[in-house]
């Protein structure tokens, strides 16, 4: 963008003018939509949850994560 020998005002307030308006009245792009859930595909994430729960669920040994899942399905209203 050019300026006036001043170095304060563009060159064209029309343009600095409309430049400005695109910039805020443009609709970011949003990424690519998600891909729908594939049915009984387990996800990795990271859950912070209180220790006297985790080892409530840990207790009766391995597949202390399916009992989790099988809890938060249920207090989801999900079927099992």
């Amino acid at each position: 963008m050019s300026r006036s020998p001043g170095g304060r005002r563009p060159s064209d307030p029309f343009k600095a003018a409309e430049a400005a308006f695109k910039k805020v009245t443009t609709k970011p792009v949003e990424g690519p939509a998600r891909a729908p859930a594939i049915p009984g595909v387990k996800e990795t994430v990271t859950l912070r949850i209180d220790q006297e729960v985790l080892e409530f669920f840990q207790q009766d040994g391995p597949g202390w994560q399916d009992r989790i899942n099988a809890a938060l399905r249920k207090a989801a209203g999900k079927p099992e």
